[in-house]
């Protein structure tokens, strides 16, 4: 295991031992999401895929977690194996605990638009079964946060990523062994703003990822960066159905995702994706 991967487990543990704490406050949601305009690396074809979400996030005295897994179930157009008329499926795992510097070191970090200094790490964890590639994703994640002074909230950080994949291709039936990237940067921000319009109870929520290159991929090619941006309007339909304040909700959402998982889009259309969705969310 590198020195990047231990220390990175190391802080992980220790942010598990301070999330043991009773939560101060959670929210935890199921979310449903419809779009027609996906995009896959190496596939020139428009994709369908319905999304099912769980998503927990909590604080407590010290820190925060965030943890969400997607269930991804595309279209025929990105089928399952090489000649499958089904679609392929897919879950995607994302964990990040932030601990607050000012918390735990009682003294006040902030300054200008910054309420808050944090340090945060996680992991992403990946399984896909589809006909040329099947990612098996793992990455580490670490780095430093910024929490700015807004209504809800707005995270920017600076992470270190120590990404690998063994991914297996059912048309020439060849696994390829574990690979580990050259670790690279994301400075990555997450919001949710809630904001009426004449009344109307709204929010804009989502992320963005500005991903550096990191270097070669697995089979010798050059890697590109990238940039993830996925947000959505929000619409808190709570009241209509004499619910709790932010219990349903109903909106729209983009997704702009330009060299996918670092697939440069040169002569490869389906690198970036430009999606449109519609989604609803129960929280709870």
């Amino acid at each position: 295991m590198s020195q990047f991967a231990r220390r990175t487990a190391l802080a992980l543990l220790v942010c598990s031992s301070f999330a043991a704490q009773a939560a101060d406050w959670s929210d935890t949601s199921l979310s449903y999401r419809y779009g027609t305009k996906y995009a896959e690396p190496f596939n020139n074809q428009d994709i369908s895929k319905n999304i099912f979400n769980l998503t927990s996030v909590s604080g407590y005295k010290y820190g925060k977690n965030f943890f969400s897994v997607d269930f991804l179930l595309s279209s025929e157009a990105d089928p399952s194996s090489a000649g499958a008329k089904d679609g392929a499926h897919e879950a995607y795992a994302v964990y990040r605990h932030t601990l607050d510097l000012g918390k735990i070191s009682g003294a006040n970090l902030a300054f200008g638009p910054v309420r808050g200094v944090g340090a945060t790490a996680g992991f992403d964890y990946n399984t896909k079964t589809d006909a040329g590639y099947n990612s098996k994703k793992r990455m580490l994640v670490a780095g430093p946060t910024l929490m700015l002074d807004v209504p809800g909230f707005l995270d920017v950080s600076l992470l270190a990523l120590r990404e690998s994949n063994a991914p297996y291709n059912t048309f020439s039936h060849v696994q390829t062994p574990r690979y580990t990237y050259k670790t690279h940067a994301m400075l990555t921000a997450a919001w949710g703003i809630p904001f009426e319009v004449a009344g109307v109870p709204l929010s804009f929520e989502g992320f963005a990822n500005f991903i550096g290159t990191k270097g070669k991929n697995e089979f010798g090619g050059d890697t590109a960066r990238e940039t993830n941006i996925d947000m959505q309007i929000m619409y808190d339909m709570s009241a209509a159905v004499s619910a709790p304040k932010n219990t349903f909700k109903v909106g729209v959402e983009y997704q702009y995702w330009k060299n996918k998982f670092g697939n440069p889009d040169t002569n490869n259309p389906g690198a970036t994706a430009k999606t449109p969705m519609v989604r609803a969310e129960y929280h709870f």
